[in-house]
């Protein structure tokens, strides 16, 4: 005889064995007893979390004679009655389940409504169950509007529906609506151990959490994959077996990716992805649990006690929270859950997931740093926002000076100063505005430089000290500071040691000249644009309208 599945077997057969969804029980509940019904209810809710079982309980409430054939409306049905077999069985003729995907025409419930004109056979109540509702046509659902907002005393009507929005709302106003929710985790894996309790089944309380994770809210799915596991573990359900199953990455790979990702270690980076490639893991299931466990890192950083301490992975999760800055969390974060969707883009999913890796790895604060300087010359190209940055200290951020060797730093900058940074005084005090633009760095780096103005030069034999001011010190991240101050030491050939302070500059930064010259190019392509004769006419002719701040100069 072949076994029945977990999901039928274990669908619940009252409203007390229902799970997860207590405030529709109470609704219902109270509605039974007290003998206010309403005509039709709605249940929406994603798949697999009560909507057909809630409907079956109802049908088999409003129907129940009780053991000895006496019994009145309840909403504990006793299960034992002619009614709640044949309905459990499937086989109550006053009771009609309508697939709407599959008979969605007006014909169909045309033919619907004339049966429900007739009294039921052998009830209180006839109970027309409509799932998908959503897939009716338009004309279908108008058919049934005058039925369904009064309809014979005999009939009750249950619609469900996993997308209410796509329902006319002519509709939603004839029902009781009710929206069931997802399952949440813990509520799954509770279910599942007292199911395999039941059932004799030997498991690991983490597999059942990977199991219900996988379910995403679905009782019904989970379920079915308890199924699986039994079948594929020939034996105990392990996490091992499970997350063989599923493809799903273990808690371990995604710890060693985050201790790579602190060491800066790119290497181990790209041996991670080979190893999970070679085991055929899911990178894009490999992404979800990453962003899954940065989040709770993250979380841990700003509310502590929202660490389960039941948690496997608990002490991994305060451990790491301490090793990473909340700025690099967030980082982290964000990149996982944007690379998920250039995973088909990519040449294949393991090249995606390591390019992920590695833009981790690039735009982590001091994560790369070049073994030798930019040639120096020439102007640098602005910086372009290919992902977000950390933010550094808000207040001051000093770099110690750094030794340079002088085969490391570019021939002109040994021997004295670039024409293009000219003497502004006797002090030798350097034309920061133009040595700004002169000094090799990119990125974000480059940002803070076009975002400081001298303020104190000290340049003596042993070496330099500058002091410089900035009006954004977010920018200002150690990492940052010290790739400038190694550029300077460069261009000077001999150590500098940079200051950078909080406050507003007096002068005019690199940034702010640049967004001058911009302003000045745009307000000089929009009188362009009003004088232009062909404009004109448009505007005369058709009373057409230049859209402020539309011009860009090219």
């Amino acid at each position: 005889m072949t076994a029945l599945a977990l999901a039928r077997s274990w669908r619940p057969k009252t409203f007390s064995q229902l799970v997860g969804q207590d405030h529709v029980v109470k609704a219902l509940t109270h509605a039974l007893d007290q003998g206010r019904l309403h005509h039709a209810w709605l249940f929406t809710g994603t798949r697999g979390v009560g909507k057909t079982t809630i409907a079956r309980i109802m049908a088999k409430a409003l129907n129940c004679t009780g053991e000895d054939g006496q019994g009145r409306m309840t909403s504990e049905p006793c299960g034992k009655c002619p009614a709640c077999l044949e309905i459990d069985a499937g086989r109550f003729v006053d009771y009609i389940e309508m697939d709407a995907a599959s008979n969605r025409g007006v014909d169909d419930i045309a033919a619907l409504l004339e049966k429900a004109a007739y009294a039921p056979s052998n009830a209180r109540y006839k109970v027309y169950m409509i799932d998908e509702v959503h897939m009716l046509t338009n004309h279908a659902f108008n058919a049934m509007l005058k039925t369904l907002e009064e309809p014979p005393e005999h009939v009750k009507f249950i619609l469900a529906t996993t997308d209410p929005q796509k329902i006319p709302v002519t509709i939603l106003s004839r029902c009781l609506q009710f929206n069931l929710k997802q399952m949440p985790v813990p509520l799954i894996v509770e279910h599942l151990e007292k199911v395999l309790a039941a059932e004799k089944v030997d498991y690991e309380t983490n597999a059942l959490r990977v199991l219900a994770k996988a379910a995403q809210g679905s009782m019904r799915d989970a379920l079915s994959l308890t199924d699986q596991a039994i079948a594929y573990a020939a034996g105990k359900v392990s996490e091992e077996a499970v997350r063989g199953m599923l493809g799903t990455l273990d808690d371990a790979y995604l710890i060693r990716i985050l201790d790579s990702l602190i060491a800066k270690d790119g290497a181990t980076l790209l041996a991670i992805a080979n190893e999970m490639g070679e085991r055929s893991m899911s990178f894009s299931l490999a992404l979800a649990d990453l962003s899954s466990l940065i989040q709770k890192i993250a979380a841990a950083q700003i509310v502590p006690e929202s660490v389960l301490e039941d948690w496997p992975e608990a002490a991994e999760i305060h451990r790491l929270a301490g090793a990473l800055s909340k700025e690099e969390a967030q980082l982290f974060y964000q990149i996982s859950i944007t690379s998920r969707p250039d995973l088909s883009l990519a040449p294949d999913e393991q090249t995606g997931f390591a390019m992920t890796l590695l833009r981790m790895l690039a735009f982590r604060p001091g994560g790369v740093t070049p073994s030798k300087p930019a040639p120096a010359g020439g102007h640098s190209v602005p910086p372009v926002a290919s992902a977000p940055r950390a933010a550094g200290p808000a207040n001051q951020t000093a770099a110690p000076a750094r030794s340079t060797p002088a085969s490391s730093a570019p021939a002109p900058a040994a021997s004295a100063p670039p024409a293009s940074a000219p003497v502004a005084s006797s002090a030798d005090r350097p034309d920061w505005h133009a040595l700004m633009r002169q000094l090799p760095v990119k990125g974000l780096v480059q940002q803070l430089a076009f975002q400081t103005e001298l303020q104190e030069w000290n340049d003596s034999a042993a070496g330099v000290r500058a002091s410089v001011v900035t009006p954004m010190p977010q920018l200002a991240s150690e990492a940052s500071v010290a790739r400038l101050a190694d550029a300077l030491t460069a261009h000077f050939g001999k150590p500098v040691k940079l200051v950078i302070e909080k406050g507003e500059v007096e002068g005019k930064t690199v940034a702010k000249v640049d967004a001058q010259i911009h302003q000045e190019k745009r307000q000089n392509a929009e009188q362009m644009i009003a004088q232009d004769p062909f404009i004109q006419q448009l505007e005369k002719e058709f009373g057409a309208k230049v859209v402020g701040g539309s011009v860009k100069p090219l």
